[in-house]
């Protein structure tokens, strides 16, 4: 996800403007391309050490590099420090593997680590879907690296264990093996149009789950992709204030983001400002739809970022990355 997307939580466009509609669009170009073929990355059952760094204290060195090689979080009292996108993590904590109701997948990538927060929101979910009888339990992607920070491949957020990626497709009723686990894909549920979800595909129970992420006291906000929110504006029944924690954005059609809000007590973290009002079913919802979202056209000029490095992160995970 983008540092706009995590910014705002939704649209620049319906944010900022001309400009910012135009920055938008031009982000959207790389990030529906990309976000998919991410969210469905294939692991491996033979994962290669990553090589010691020629000059690890060299400033120009990316932090994400230095962060990749860290195996175990740092032995601290848990701490987001940072924003979602420009952080680190210390005292975090595994999701297991297995549990009654999840399953974690592409364990090749070592990234079921979080705040204790976000672990026990995982798990919550899992439990009262299945309790509820509206699913039978998750299988869940990306969190954050052990100690968090900026990652090698796939995401700019997932940095301050807070965020965590579930997958749109039900957990078997059996456990998967390792290799399933690296190899099996997601189901896109969106249709090929952009335009609404797969009829035959997203079920009552796809928006269950949602309504109980989105109704959990600590999270900050669901992403998915527009057409998911267009199906849960159009079918949610009873009370729907939910819906305002779920927020559109591009790709997220294979699974939804959830995000937690800082926790209490925690000063370290720098918190996201809180998602619009209302349902978020009206016309911002409509933008979503308009050529220039679903269609967007590259920009020419637009040139990455170069990576951040450990300077650039706040000084207390200089700290997390050196601890024990």
């Amino acid at each position: 996800m983008t540092r706009l997307a995590q910014k705002t939580g939704s649209s620049a466009a319906q944010a900022g403007g001309p400009r910012a509609r135009r920055l938008a669009c031009a982000l959207a170009a790389i990030v529906w391309a990309l976000a998919p073929a991410r969210a469905q990355e294939a692991g491996t059952l033979a994962p290669k050490p990553l090589p010691p760094l020629a000059r690890p204290d060299d400033p120009k060195t990316a932090a994400k590099e230095l962060f990749a090689r860290r195996a175990l979080p740092a032995r601290m009292a848990a701490r987001s420090i940072g924003f979602y996108s420009r952080g680190c993590l210390a005292g975090g904590r595994s999701l297991a593997v297995d549990g009654e109701s999840w399953q974690v997948m592409r364990l090749s990538r070592n990234r079921n680590w979080g705040h204790p927060t976000l672990i026990a929101a995982v798990e919550r979910i899992a439990r009262q879907a299945k309790a509820e009888g509206v699913w039978p339990g998750l299988l869940v992607g990306d969190l954050s690296q052990p100690r968090g920070g900026p990652m090698l491949t796939g995401h700019a957020s997932h940095q301050i264990g807070l965020d965590a990626d579930v997958w749109l497709t039900p957990m078997p009723a059996r456990r998967l093996t390792l290799a399933e686990r690296e190899d099996m894909s997601a189901v896109d549920m969106v249709r090929a149009d952009k335009r609404d979800v797969e009829a035959s595909l997203f079920t009552p129970g796809h928006l269950d789950l949602l309504r109980i992420a989105a109704q959990q006291p600590d999270v900050e906000r669901v992403l998915v992709n527009a057409a998911i929110k267009k199906a849960l504006c159009r079918n949610a029944r009873g009370d729907r204030s939910w819906l305002a924690k779920v927020r559109p954005y591009w790709g997220h059609n294979y699974h939804f983001h959830l995000r937690i809000a800082c926790p209490a007590g925690d000063p370290a973290c720098r918190a996201q400002d809180p998602p619009p009002q209302g349902e978020g079913c009206d016309a911002s919802l409509d933008w979503w739809f308009t050529e220039e979202a679903l269609n967007p056209k590259p920009d020419p000029a637009w040139k990455p970022k170069p990576p951040l490095t450990l300077a650039q992160l706040p000084a207390e995970c200089r700290m997390v990355l050196k601890a024990d």
